[in-house]
């Protein structure tokens, strides 16, 4: 991630923990956590936040498919103690700008200035498969499906 995608730094979850990681990396703290995965990913995050620190939450994957109710966030109480700002952020709240939105990172895309990675399973016999890879972390970028012969 830092070579190919130019992040600062990046902490590989699978081998090491989520919470040592971050303080290594993040020596003085965090001031903005965009939270995804949920659970120790979300924990660590509210460990380390600043003091009026923000944190956005878009998703909590690691939490959708469990049988049993889901316990924390632990360090919750570090939104009173740090005094933290809690959004919830759906994209669809941001509609009316898709069009807007869709130029710049087409435009970002093209030029190179957004690097991203895309995980293409193919064939819809693989779609149940493709789904299980969301939650497991196996997949390796955006993941997709392709149904289909490539476009032309």
């Amino acid at each position: 991630m830092t070579d190919e995608l130019g992040f600062d730094a990046a902490i590989n979850y699978r081998e090491e923990d989520v919470l040592d990681g971050l303080r290594r990396e993040a020596p003085n703290g965090i001031d903005v956590h965009f939270e995804n995965v949920g659970g120790e990913f979300l924990d660590a995050g509210l460990t380390l936040m600043n003091n009026f620190g923000r944190v956005v939450i878009c998703g909590l994957i690691s939490t959708y498919n469990s049988s049993e109710p889901v316990p924390g966030p632990y360090m919750f109480r570090n939104v009173i103690m740090k005094r933290l700002t809690i959004e919830g952020f759906v994209i669809l709240d941001y509609a009316a700008h898709f069009g807007e939105y869709n130029e710049k990172l087409a435009g970002w895309m093209r030029s190179g200035q957004l690097k991203y990675r895309i995980h293409v399973e193919e064939g819809l016999e693989k779609a149940q498969e493709a789904l299980r890879l969301l939650y497991t972390g196996g997949n390796n970028g955006k993941l997709m499906v392709r149904i289909g012969a490539a476009p032309n």
